[in-house]
């Protein structure tokens, strides 16, 4: 009775009527007419059922606070010439901190000696580490799996990707969804709507039916208890949080019970090329001799001239040298031409690689026509063509002509592009759209690998914007999702139905810009968001219609039986209501054991 009366005195005393004065008002109305037991049943099972909720409530939290777990007690951070303990919020942007073999990183940071695997699954939900050496970025809270390394602090602890990510679910556990904010506007006025029905089947049994009054106020009171309010105010929220929690042990961050709702009524989704359907840098595919005897010996050629780059073909020619065990020329009078294209020589002759005008002077004219078709066979593929070319030597007749071979590379697919596209199909998302600012010639290529409904390249940032908001308005259905980057896609996410923003651990634009971000670069994440979103408002619906249910069944019941002249027990009243509002919970915390590593997996 006193938590109960606590809390119907503070509702009271903001002037408001909710589910605790009610319930206060029924129990100490039926200790009034002599059933004080049925009373006190009606307390102690409110009170449990309350206590169940919070629990409830607490298991949701507890799943999206653990990311708070993940912050480290302590960092070896360097002092002079030494490594001292510190507290990682101390650390301040250009410390240099010494991780070890099972450590986490303690603040945004970037490698500076050495390389390591990181495990970033309890961030992203990615089950393999991913390999860094300098230059690359780590993030607060991820474990370094095999080697000690050195990492500049980037940002504070307070400003990291962790904290930002931990607020970020915090507050969407705190926004309602446009359901629930429905909910409690109307929830008011229901339990003064139950109270004045409740008092109209007081008068009327008494005067209309002439029943005693005892049995009058027996049956009002019954009527109050069933008709109250509490799994309906509940059946959304614990919903909603068990769905953002599941999300968030994922690496699916949603910014609210609204995202969720938008992202399970969405019909037609608009993608990125750059960076989301595709890896976001180029590799090699292939090399394509034109004259050449070993087009291996061309590419170690290729690895030579871009050894001291950084250009991305640079980084792709040296990949897949490394790769295929290759060991880099060594180049001799090293010259940048800007624009063209680099030369140099390799045991005193002239070795080039670039565009075909940068290196058709070392070549015979016999090889121009031959290399220029293999160029524009690449070239209409989407492909990107380098040449790589050397001059003859002169030590033998066949070796006039000099040796040439085409580098093929290109922004490969990432994998599970394919199976996201035809996941999105299975779940009635039509059409997949994909904009782009790349070349029409490329996008083609892409979007028939993908089996894409359509695309659009060449595209401004300005074009994307256009182009999701005439979407939105022609699209079957209510809405439009839009999945990118996050960086350059801001301005065409923040105008979507609802926007994803993927592969966004560290993106400030994303967090900002974006309704549901995915912390990995999973595609995968993509479908497996829109099914838990579809899911929990299914959880809700069903919540409803039971909370509704149960409430309706019993006040025709209360009010017919009592007509007949079997008055049904307070205390099945008393189970009813509260039975209502504890199947309403479990089935919200149902969402919690929704499968989701094994849906992603066998997408990649």
């Amino acid at each position: 009775m006193v938590y109960g009366g606590r809390a119907a005195f503070e509702a009271l005393s903001s002037r408001s009527v909710d589910i605790d004065v009610l319930m206060v008002v029924g129990a100490a109305l039926a200790a009034a007419i002599g059933h004080p037991e049925e009373g006190a049943l009606l307390l102690v099972l409110f009170t449990l059922s309350g206590a169940l909720e919070g629990l409830a409530s607490l298991r949701t939290q507890r799943e999206i606070r653990s990311l708070h777990k993940l912050m480290p007690r302590t960092a070896s951070v360097k002092r002079g010439e030494a490594w001292v303990a510190q507290d990682p919020m101390e650390l301040v942007a250009g410390d240099i901190v010494l991780i070890k073999p099972g450590d986490r990183i303690p603040a945004d940071a970037v490698v500076t000696v050495g390389s390591t695997s990181i495990d970033q699954s309890a961030m992203t939900g990615e089950s393999a580490p991913r390999i860094v050496a300098p230059d690359d970025l780590l993030y607060s809270g991820t474990i370094n799996t095999d080697d000690p390394i050195e990492a500049r602090i980037t940002r504070p602890a307070a400003e990291s990707s962790l904290q930002r990510v931990l607020d970020l679910v915090l507050r969407a556990g705190e926004q309602r969804a446009a359901v629930q904010r429905v909910i409690d506007r109307v929830s008011g006025p229901y339990a003064i709507g139950v109270l004045v029905a409740s008092g109209a089947v007081l008068v009327s049994w008494w005067l209309g039916l002439g029943r005693d009054l005892k049995d009058a106020a027996y049956t009002a009171i019954t009527f109050l208890i069933v008709c109250s309010p509490c799994a309906l105010i509940i059946a959304t929220p614990t919903a909603t949080l068990a769905g953002i929690a599941r999300a968030a042990r994922d690496g699916v961050m949603f910014k609210g019970g609204d995202a969720i709702e938008r992202l399970a009524r969405i019909r037609a989704v608009c993608l990125d090329k750059t960076g989301t359907l595709t890896m976001g840098r180029p590799s090699l595919e292939n090399v394509t001799p034109v004259a050449s005897s070993n087009p291996d010996t061309l590419l170690a050629v290729a690895a030579g001239l871009e050894s001291a780059s950084t250009h991305p073909i640079a980084s792709a020619i040296l990949t897949a040298a490394a790769s295929r065990s290759i060991v880099p020329a060594s180049i001799e009078s090293l010259n940048h031409t800007t624009s063209r294209g680099l030369s140099g020589f390799v045991s005193g002759v002239e070795v080039r690689l670039g565009s075909f005008a940068h290196i058709y002077p070392i070549l015979s004219p016999r090889l121009h026509s031959p290399l220029q078709s293999v160029l524009e066979e690449v070239r209409a593929r989407g492909k990107i063509a380098v040449v790589i070319a050397r001059a003859a030597s002169g030590n033998s007749p066949a070796d006039t002509a000099g040796e040439a071979a085409v580098l093929v590379l290109a922004d490969v697919v990432r994998p599970g592009a394919r199976e996201l596209v035809r996941r999105l199909h299975g779940l009635a998302v039509r059409p997949v759209v994909m904009l782009t600012g790349d070349n029409r010639i490329t996008a083609t290529s892409v979007a028939n690998e993908l089996g894409l409904d359509r695309f659009e390249a060449e595209l401004l940032p300005e074009d994307k914007l256009r182009l999701v908001k005439e979407l939105s308005n022609t699209a079957k259905g209510p809405g439009v999702a839009l999945v990118g980057d996050g960086v350059n896609d801001a301005p065409a996410l923040a105008a979507a139905d609802v926007s994803l923003a993927i592969g966004s651990i560290g993106s400030d634009a994303a967090l900002e810009s974006a309704d549901i971000v995915l912390m990995s670069d999973d595609l995968s994440a993509v479908p497996w968001a829109i099914s838990l979103a579809r899911r929990t408002i299914t959880t809700v619906r069903i919540n409803l219609f039971l909370a509704l249910a149960v409430i309706a069944l019993m006040a025709v019941l209360t009010l017919t039986m009592s007509i007949l002249g079997k008055p049904i027990p307070m205390g099945w009243g008393v189970v009813a209501h509260e039975g209502g509002t504890l199947i309403v919970v479990a089935h919200s915390l149902l969402l919690l054991n929704m499968s989701g590593t094994k849906q992603r997996t066998k997408m990649n």
